[in-house]
């Protein structure tokens, strides 16, 4: 059943060795990713083929053996073999055919203020923290690329690639608005306010994925401003390119050097552009960009954070889950494992 993947790893790990391939850093990428995807793969068809053969033997045991004792155990382990055996099956399955061949790449996210004023910038900035809890849980790598705050603590903009085993993954979920209904610190008659936060996640793109021309792009310098040291507002090290066969403009000034700046401005017009191909290819589907944010009005929801009941909603599957300063803490496992099961039942449903 799984000697061609097999094989396939084989030839891999073989063109991993030619000195040719070396020479040929593009082609070195590509074929290095694609041996470290299959490497997991074989290491769980290896532990399913282990898990079947010990469930065949406790089989013949309880079909052959006379020892009363002996047939008991063996009973008694086919229960966890089985849940193992499936589970590994499901596994393999999953990363033999992902719900997105995306979901291994490292991700792009863009958090911004929507709704509501100062209000929606405090939420924004609790967005941020909780997506950053979220990462250290998981040994997720977060790097701050571009942000924008205001005075009272909150973020107007923030934009932070995150990277590691499968980012994009476990975070495309989180693409959309959200809605915050709480009394403000700023409220002083105790109201309860209503108030949005977008949020877009990108796969990120690498340079084998998009290429950018250097006659496409136009490059300007200005400098940074908020926090960094001696060197803001004095040294132009904040770049601002725009792409101009499709008008996309990112900027970038949290880096302290303008090569720095640049290659992480580079970064995120590569993943803005590599989801304008994909929103133009599947137009109809929502997972992207410019349908994952809407608008930012309090009525284009995905999900809504109640802090006076103690409640947050994902309205995509009409769930909800207690526990507000838990979830907001980072603990957001259990919302995305409901959110891949009800992805994962509707693709069954349509094959």
């Amino acid at each position: 059943m799984f000697a061609k993947i097999k094989e396939k790893f084989a030839n891999l790990t073989e063109e991993l060795s030619k000195p040719e391939l070396a020479a040929n850093p593009t082609e070195m990428i590509k074929v290095s990713r694609e041996h470290a995807a299959l490497r997991e793969v074989i290491e769980m068809i290896n532990a399913l083929e282990k898990a079947q053969n010990q469930l065949q033997e406790n089989k013949d045991i309880i079909e052959n053996e006379n020892d009363p004792e002996l047939k008991a155990m063996a009973s008694e382990e086919m229960a966890h073999l089985e849940q193992e055996v499936a589970r590994l099956g499901e596994a393999i399955d999953e990363e033999l055919h992902p719900a997105n061949p995306n979901d291994k790449k490292n991700a792009i996210v863009e958090i911004r203020g929507g709704a509501g004023g100062d209000e929606s910038a405090l939420f924004a900035g609790d967005l941020l923290r909780m997506y950053s809890r979220f990462c250290e849980r998981h040994s997720l790598k977060m790097e701050m690329l571009d942000s924008s705050l205001i005075g009272i603590g909150g973020v107007k903009e923030a934009i932070f690639s995150v990277s590691g085993k499968n980012a994009y993954g476990l975070l495309k979920y989180e693409a959309g608005t959200h809605r915050v209904q709480r009394v403000p610190e700023t409220e002083k008659q105790g109201r309860v306010h209503t108030s949005t936060a977008t949020v877009v996640v990108l796969p990120e793109a690498e340079e084998v994925d998009i290429e950018i021309k250097p006659s496409d792009i136009r490059i300007d310098t200005f400098c940074s401003s908020g926090p960094g040291g001696q060197s803001v507002n004095t040294t132009y090290s904040a770049i601002r390119i725009l792409h101009i066969p499709t008008g996309v403009i990112v900027s970038c000034q949290d880096q302290k050097s303008q090569h720095q700046n640049k290659e992480r401005a580079l970064q995120v017009l590569r993943s803005r552009l590599l989801a304008k191909q994909e929103e133009e290819r599947q137009a109809s589907e929502t997972a992207l960009r410019k349908t994952q944010v809407g608008g930012g009005d309090r009525s284009e929801k995905i999900r809504t954070y109640n802090f006076p009941q103690d409640r947050i909603t994902d309205h995509r599957i009409s769930q909800s889950w207690h526990s507000i300063g838990r979830i907001m803490d980072g603990e957001l496992d259990e919302i995305l494992a409901a959110l891949k099961k009800a992805e994962r039942d509707e693709q069954k449903q349509q094959q």
